[in-house]
């Protein structure tokens, strides 16, 4: 059988690789990694080698993955875990213990993809619970014991203690060929009473004496973005979610401007101690991952770099 050691990859230039699509720039992936730009430069050029390929398309306002890079996102990603879930088996250096982790809808699927799965490789021993709400009511369920660690948006139920993860980016968000009668209320799609982003958008209405109505409620993202799609409403959106069929509205459409959120890390102060460090490795993994930049910095950086997107 032909050797093939010479294809052999660097499971920490893998790592390097992987932080930096995450963060979306090789410096806040130096951050991370403790290392210099010029060090995880040098591993990328070395894996584009191995490979034969492009893996990054560097830009004046990030990085983003090629083609290639995204096939090797997703392997390196499943590679890393089954390697450090092999580690912590055999050292029997894996931690053990319960986390109950709480995150809203509309950032669920980043965090399920860039974190949880690593989480759970590294620490196989660990029982991890995840559930999905909105913000107040994560809160209310933290508050209650019944989660021991949260990331939520800092409101409508404010937390004390919580940890800055990311800002995010609230905008009004309509179907493309959307008009608004100013005569009229305004049709909105939200999300029940808990959400941030409804606290946000009928706050501001208020202070303008601006009428309004819910056309359609739910508790589902997906639904609500649908409502916007379609031009049955207008909502209040994460800009990173908006879709090529939105645009964002504002002053010059008659509507107030909206402030920013934060995202927020909040422990529960009923974890019990043999689950802590457990739930001590989570927060850190999601410092880690979204810290400052959120879970899309590569949507970010391609939106930066063309002013006019979703305008």
């Amino acid at each position: 059988m032909a050797e093939i050691s010479g294809a052999t990859l660097d499971l920490e230039a893998l790592r390097s690789f992987m932080i930096i699509v995450q963060q979306g720039s090789l410096a806040a992936a130096a951050e991370q990694r403790h290392r210099t730009v010029s060090a995880l430069s040098m591993q990328i050029k070395r894996l584009e080698e191995r490979l034969e390929t492009r893996l990054l398309i560097r830009g004046p306002r990030g990085v983003t993955p090629s083609p290639a890079g995204e096939v090797l996102l997703r392997e390196a990603r499943e590679l890393l875990r089954q390697h450090d879930g092999l580690i912590a088996r055999l050292t029997g250096q894996g931690l053990s213990g319960r986390v109950r982790f709480g995150m809203p809808e509309g950032y669920a699927p980043q965090l399920v993809e860039q974190v949880l799965p690593d989480f759970l490789a590294s620490h196989p021993n660990v029982v991890l619970e995840a559930v999905t709400a909105p913000s107040g009511e994560l809160a209310r369920r933290l508050e209650r014991g019944e989660l021991s660690l949260i990331v939520a948006l800092d409101r409508p139920h404010r937390l004390t203690g919580g940890e800055a993860l990311w800002k995010t980016s609230p905008v009004w968000a309509a179907a493309r060929d959307f008009s608004i009668n100013s005569e009229s209320p305004l049709p909105l799609a939200v999300h029940p009473l808990d959400c941030p982003f409804r606290s946000l958008g009928v706050e501001a209405l208020e202070a303008r004496d601006r009428d309004w109505y819910a056309v359609f409620t739910s508790t589902s993202i997906h639904a609500v973005e649908k409502a916007v799609e379609v031009g049955l409403a207008i909502s209040i959106l994460d800009r990173q979610r908006l879709l090529p069929t939105m645009r964002v509205l504002d002053e010059s459409d008659g509507l107030p401007l909206l402030s920013d959120s934060q995202a927020c890390l909040y422990f529960s102060r009923r974890i019990d101690a043999p689950s802590w460090p457990a739930v001590q490795a989570l927060a850190d993994m999601l410092r880690e991952r979204l810290g400052k930049v959120g879970p899309w910095p590569g949507t970010r950086a391609r939106a930066s770099a063309d002013p006019h997107a979703y305008a």
